[in-house]
């Protein structure tokens, strides 16, 4: 064999080595240097699927917060640990993959039956395990973007589980949250002459009108409707493939699963908008709310919380944010949280 050709084997050697090796290198979640802390990532079945269950935190003795992510099917677990770092200093924080989604999605399952209910069911069971894993008595249960629509069921279902819920970019009606984005954002393209914008958004405005279809995500974000104080934290592939918690395999898990979810979870939020779902809630409730949130407008959230019965509920508007209140303005946010939570507590 020749030089040039064992050169060229050797390269194919090793470029299929590093394929291999950036695919399945092991993942984790980098240690928490304190007393009592906890830093786990690990995989664990539930509801006869298996989650991936992140749980970070300085001291085991805090207040546990169960985070339930959007998309629908959009893992917030590639970069958990850098919004919510502050949290951690207070709170044990658990992030988990919802079913069919990022590190929870498996090639050759059966999704057929994905729905609202189900990832209800499962957020209920990830409840019970964390509860009986970390010997609380309850946890605080967040949810962001269309989290909030599984987490609003999960809070109306089984209000005994739960310290209390808080809705961060809550979901509403849907139809009227994307008429609230659709206005706004035509108007801007309008105010900056940008005509293929324009004629955009007039070809599915029927579809809006009738309830039939979500306002397009990237004219939303080109107008500051996603995030205003930073840049939207949505993981790309190859930041998820760098990251310590996923690998490029998880990043194509990512992919595909959101993909799934997507398909068959936004009909059913359509569908079935929560106003026509729940008109109390029988624990302490809060809605975090960007004024500029085109995603999930606040003006449909605000008119969502009130209807909803509830002896002790608050609705807290972030004034300079959009999508993301809670990482946008991230002190701001953990404040509060130490105030109702921390400082409360007997």
């Amino acid at each position: 064999m020749n030089k040039m050709k064992k050169t060229g084997l050797w390269l194919g050697v090793t470029t299929l080595t590093l394929s291999l090796a950036v695919l399945y290198f092991p993942t984790w979640t980098p240690k928490i240097k304190a007393t009592n802390p906890i830093h786990v990532l690990e995989q664990v079945k539930i509801n006869g699927t298996g989650h991936e269950i992140m749980i970070r935190g300085q001291d085991l003795d805090n207040p546990v917060i169960l985070y339930l992510h959007g998309g629908p099917g959009a893992s917030e677990l590639p970069y958990a640990k850098k919004v919510q770092d502050l949290l951690e200093s207070q709170f044990t924080i658990v992030n988990y993959d919802q079913r069919a989604s990022g590190k929870s999605y498996h090639f050759f399952e059966d999704y057929s039956n994905l729905s609202a209910d189900v990832l209800v069911e499962d957020a209920l069971a990830v409840t019970d395990y964390i509860t009986q894993r970390l010997g609380k008595k309850k946890v605080i249960l967040m949810g962001h973007s269309f989290g909030t629509y599984i987490g609003t069921l999960a809070a109306h279902r089984a209000p005994d589980k739960y310290e209390a819920y808080i809705g961060i970019g809550q979901m509403a009606d849907t139809q009227q949250s994307e008429m609230d984005g659709w206005n706004y954002v035509m108007e801007q393209a309008q105010l900056a002459d940008n005509y293929e914008d324009i004629n955009q958004l007039e070809q599915i405005y029927e579809p809006i009108q009738q309830g039939q279809a979500f306002t397009p995500r990237d004219i939303v974000k080109r107008y500051g409707g996603t995030s205003r104080l930073m840049d939207s934290p949505d993981t790309s592939f190859m930041g998820m493939t760098f990251s310590q918690e996923y690998n490029m395999l998880d990043a194509i898990r990512f992919n595909k699963g959101i993909n799934h979810s997507q398909e068959i979870l936004i009909s059913e939020a359509l569908s079935r908008p929560l106003p026509s779902l729940i008109t109390k809630l029988n624990l302490p409730f809060y809605f975090v709310m960007g004024d500029y949130d085109l995603m999930t407008s606040s003006h449909a959230a605000k008119m969502f919380f009130d209807q909803i019965e509830g002896d002790q509920k608050e609705f807290i508007a972030y004034k300079n944010s959009a999508h993301y209140p809670h990482y946008e303005e991230k002190q701001r946010f953990f404040d509060w949280m130490v105030d109702t939570f921390i400082k409360q507590r007997p």
